[in-house]
């Protein structure tokens, strides 16, 4: 079973570095940090326009709903909340109200006051509408709590095609999940960010603005053999200015990928190995130009995906414990 640590860091440091949860395979748990990654943000002016979690408040006040499970055996649902303002999901009611059945999970909700909720995604370009994470899939331990990550399979898939708040039309942001290298594949596409709206459907290059975490290589070479991190700006799954060999593969059980893109000229992609909680610089430069059109400004439209593709492209595998959005470059 995964525990995770959180831990504390200078508002100056952590809105560069923005380590969110430390991750640990194995049995150490440590309690939780006053200030948390949403707080940082927030400190850095660059304030979290979505959060969202099954494993733990992201704000230091946040006292509420993190997600909702269906039950099987009768369709009904509830609410998984914190256990205390600025704590960890109570797994302890999801394991009561599951129990004799299996559950899903419905509903990712939004800790900011944007209400960004992430239900389950709808039909898009790509095909049918997708279901729900098996809510006991991914169990962990966190500050000594039993939690629950949300495990994607083929299939699964969540979006909210109404956000508000969220960059758009070339606007600056940035973005961070804490995701795992033990669930992959090559299937598209593993995201968390910013995704078409209204609709799921392919509007065009430079329409996305989401984080990336797989094996998927559309632009070889690629270092090693994956799992990568790279940016899903429609289109096109970016490790740098087409290929780029400097991006290496990685290969940590517990993975925190981030990517920040001013939306004009350039983005960065970062990953660090959650246990130890620094960052590595995978790729800091132009985006995509020369060849690539459309991407120079970008065109995201402001909707909110995670573990599919901008036009439900549903193949991918990949575990998710917790992700914010910003708007502005963190």
């Amino acid at each position: 079973m995964t525990t995770i640590q959180t831990i504390q860091r200078s508002p100056a440091f952590a809105a560069r570095l923005l380590i969110g949860a430390v991750l640990v395979i194995g049995t150490v748990s440590v309690a939780s940090a006053q200030t948390l990654p949403c707080d940082i943000y927030a400190s850095a002016g660059t304030a979290c326009v979505a959060a969202h979690s099954t494993t733990r408040a992201l704000f230091g006040t946040y006292s509420g709903r993190l997600y909702q499970v269906k039950r099987a055996s009768d369709g009904a649902t509830t609410d998984i909340r914190t256990l205390t303002a600025g704590g960890y999901a109570n797994a302890a009611a999801q394991d009561a109200f599951c129990a004799g059945t299996t559950c899903t999970i419905t509903i990712i909700y939004d800790q900011s006051s944007r209400g960004n909720h992430l239900p389950i995604s709808p039909a898009g370009g790509a095909g049918g509408a997708d279901v729900g994470a098996n809510a006991a899939a991914l169990p962990a331990i966190a500050g000594g709590h039993k939690v629950y990550g949300v495990h994607v399979v083929p299939g699964v898939g969540y979006r909210d095609l109404a956000a508000t708040g969220t960059a758009r039309n070339g606007q600056p942001e940035g973005m961070y999940m804490v995701t795992g290298a033990r669930n992959v594949n090559g299937g598209c596409c593993f995201d968390y960010g910013n995704t078409e709206q209204p609709l799921a459907n392919d509007t065009g290059n430079g329409h996305m603005d989401a984080v990336y975490f797989g094996l998927r290589c559309e632009h070889p070479p690629c270092s090693g053999s994956g799992p990568w991190i790279a940016a899903d700006l429609e289109n096109g799954l970016f490790q740098g200015n087409g290929s780029n060999t400097a991006n290496t593969a990685v290969s940590f059980d517990v993975v925190t990928a981030m990517l920040k893109n001013n939306g004009q000229t350039s983005f960065a992609l970062k990953t660090g190995n959650a246990q130890s909680g620094g960052l590595t610089t995978q790729y800091n430069g132009p985006l995509p130009n020369g060849s690539f059109s459309g991407y120079t400004p970008m065109h995201q439209e402001g909707g909110i995906v995670l573990g599919v593709g901008g036009d439900n492209s549903n193949a991918s595998a990949g575990d998710f414990y917790e992700g914010v959005m910003t708007f502005g470059f963190p």
